[in-house]
Formats: C-alpha cells, structure tokens, sequence
C-alpha cells in the first residue's frame, strides 16, 4: 500500500474570475476560450480595466494539477503536491486555499523571493472560460521542487500539460516520468488546454514519451492531438499512446477506456455559469475511483457528477463538504 494514492507537479497559480461581455474580447483583441500566457505589466493592465469595469467575481486557489489533488483530497484520497509559491501575499492565500486535508507539499519549506502566479478567470455568458495568466515564480520549476522520495511512494504521478511552456519544468516533469516508469510508479497526465495542443504540440509529445498509463483531456483536445475530426477516430489514435483515457464531452458525457472497452458515461444536465475547473474537478473525482478500488464505470459517474456541480457554480473548486455529498449520491 502506498502512502500518496497521487503525486502531481503543477502551476502554483491563483484565480481571480470575473463575469465579462463578448464584447470584451473583441474589444481587447483576446482569444475567446484559450489560456494565453502574458507579461506580469500585461495582466497588471487588464486586471485594472476588468476590476473597474466588471469586479471580481470570486478569487480562489487554482492551477490545474493544484486543483485536481485539492478535489482528490476531499473525496478521501492522499496527495502530494509540488509547485513552486513566492514569499507574498498572494502566496500565503494560495497555501490556505489548499486546505489542510490530505495533501502534503514542498512549498511550506521551499517558498522562494518573489511574485506568485495569478491567472485572469473571463467568463462569458456561454460559461466558457477564457484565461490570461502570468506564472510568476512558477515559471521556474524545476527538478528541485521534485520529491523523488515522495513519488516512490504514490501509486500514480499526475503531470498538467501547462508545464510544457516552460522549458526547466519540461525538462523537471520529464525526469519525472522516467523516474516513475523506472519504479513502477502509473503516470497520469492532462492535456490541460486546447492552446496546448496549438502552440505546444510537440513540448506535449516530448513529455507523453511512450506513451501513459492514464490521459486526461477533452473532445477538442483530442482533435487537435490527433489531427482528426471525429471522436472515433481520435480514440484509435490515442490508445497509441495511453493504454487508459478519459475524455471529457461537456453535454454529452465522457467517453472512457480501460485498455480493453470503452464506456460511455452520460452528462448531469445543470445550467452551466462557469467551467473553469470542470477538467480538473473530472480528473481529481475520477482518480480517486480508481484509486480507492472502484471499476472505470463508477469513477466516471462520481467525476461526471462531480465536473457538472462545480461548473454550476464560480470557482474551481468546491466546499470540502460538498464532495462528500456527491460521494454519497454515486458511492453510497
């Protein structure tokens, strides 16, 4: 029995949300529905003029691996996290937002001089979320922020493809994987966003490798990583890679595969406000499934349940006590 059920390195980033226009985006030249990586001075500037013109919806903890162990954690299951976290204000926020229940870190004793990440949540009136983020500190992680000692001890690792954009954190989580590979530690990895898949494609592929045990993305991620245009078709294509996956369909489910079927798990139908997280809260709920003994079928309705509750609500994350009652509905 392992101590971690999962190990994951990701962006140590906090989320500030904001309800905007369509209008905006046009107006500010953004591109509607991607993560862009931008300058501190840039997102200073748009963070004043949506301040002042919209204010902050809510601000939370957030990076995609950070909130992915946070949903683990609250189900029941035990996470280490690596990230890197500056000695400021916005760090010591990000540290309480992690909560105190099973997940252990390297950033309590390892914060460093600094700004700590913050990424700029739009939301449209479609729900869709469209992120400008400035990575601080963490654009500098490395092999340091590893714990090898940790990993030994998980039974999966769990890489956020957003790491392929810096290359001292490419290079940290491929080592990672070969040393998980080399002591037969499972690998788990999310393509994160679709402008990974535009812009980072083969950074994306460097790090896949051979190939991993357990991939996570959504339908329009799988089209562009396999230059298809139906989702047949990418299934074929990514068992190349990933003896197990996940992808998310937003309305119409996920479409599962357990190295020998696939599994169709049917979509909770809310009024959506807000997805940003929903990929994350899947993969967390759902590693915990399979983690914690349950078949591909249940982990996909717990993480089903679980992705439409928090985009039914602002925020990547949701109270400790929600999860629990969500467990309930689909564990018993």
């Amino acid at each position: 029995m392992t101590k971690y059920d999962v190990y994951g390195v990701g962006n140590a980033l906090v989320d500030k949300e904001f309800e905007v226009d369509d209008s905006f985006f046009e107006e500010h030249n953004i591109v509607k529905g991607l993560m862009t990586l931008v300058a501190h001075e840039q997102q200073k500037y748009l963070l004043d003029i949506l301040t002042t013109n919209y204010g902050v919806k809510t601000q939370a903890g957030g990076g995609s691996a950070a909130n992915t162990l946070y949903a683990l954690s609250q189900f029941g299951g035990k996470a280490y996290l690596s990230c890197k976290v500056a000695n400021d204000d916005t760090g010591d926020f990000y540290l309480e937002q992690l909560g105190d229940r099973h997940i252990d870190t390297n950033i309590t004793s390892q914060r460093v001089e600094g700004t700590t990440g913050c990424c700029l949540v739009m939301i449209s009136p479609d729900a869709d979320r469209t992120m400008h983020t400035y990575l601080g500190v963490a654009e500098n992680i490395s092999r340091d922020e590893i714990d090898f000692a940790a990993v030994k001890e998980s039974t999966y690792i769990y890489i956020e493809g957003y790491l392929v954009t810096s290359p001292g954190a490419k290079s940290a989580v491929t080592e990672l994987k070969q040393f998980a590979e080399q002591n037969q530690v499972m690998t788990a990895m999310t393509f994160s966003d679709p402008a990974m898949l535009e812009y980072f494609k083969d950074d994306i592929n460097d790090v896949l490798g051979e190939g991993v045990d357990m991939l996570f993305c959504n339908e329009q991620e799988a089209l562009l990583w396999t230059g298809t245009s139906n989702i047949e078709d990418a299934s074929e294509i990514m068992k190349t890679k990933a003896r197990q996956f996940a992808i998310t369909r937003g309305a119409q489910g996920a479409l599962l595969f357990d190295g020998r079927d696939y599994i169709s798990i049917e979509a909770h139908h809310i009024t959506a406000v807000n997805t940003n997280g929903a990929g994350d809260m899947f993969a967390g709920a759902f590693l915990y499934g399979i983690t914690s003994g349950r078949d591909f079928t249940t982990a996909g309705k717990l993480a089903s349940l679980a992705s439409a509750t928090v985009v039914a609500n602002f925020g990547p994350r949701l109270p400790a006590d929600m999860h629990q009652e969500i467990a309930q509905k689909i564990l018993g």
